[in-house]
């Protein structure tokens, strides 16, 4: 499905939905097939990858250039940092004086268990 394509089938769920041929669910449902469909079929230099494994991260569907760079934007997309920020230490870690409580950020070091994988035949 061509982008065109995708926004008129979104047009016409907006139109059946304001003339109550079908309940905002159905709409819904409707728009996300589009997207969901126009994402698998997506034709560009990029590949469409889908995350496996634990929540939040199962079932994101990310367009990138590589599996690695799947990842990073799966991570993003559920607010989830995958490096430390910046390197900069917290308040707490600012207090620590032992340096190996520095290594370890309890906010930041749940990153999920997921692999990408890629969505549709490769050509």
């Amino acid at each position: 499905m061509d982008r065109i394509s995708a926004i008129r089938n979104v047009e016409d769920a907006l139109r059946a939905f304001e003339s109550g041929e079908a309940d905002l669910a159905d709409t819904e449902r409707r728009v996300a097939a589009v997207l969901r469909t126009y994402a698998t079929e997506f034709d560009g230099e990029d590949d469409v990858f889908r995350a496996v494994g634990e929540d939040p991260v199962d079932g994101r569907i990310v367009v990138a250039p590589s599996a690695p760079a799947a990842r990073e934007r799966v991570l993003a997309l559920s607010g989830i940092d995958s490096r430390r920020s910046n390197g900069t230490p917290s308040s707490n870690e600012a207090k620590s004086t032992n340096d190996s409580d520095d290594l370890i950020d309890s906010k930041n070091d749940a990153v999920p268990e997921f692999e990408v994988e890629r969505v549709g035949d490769p050509e």
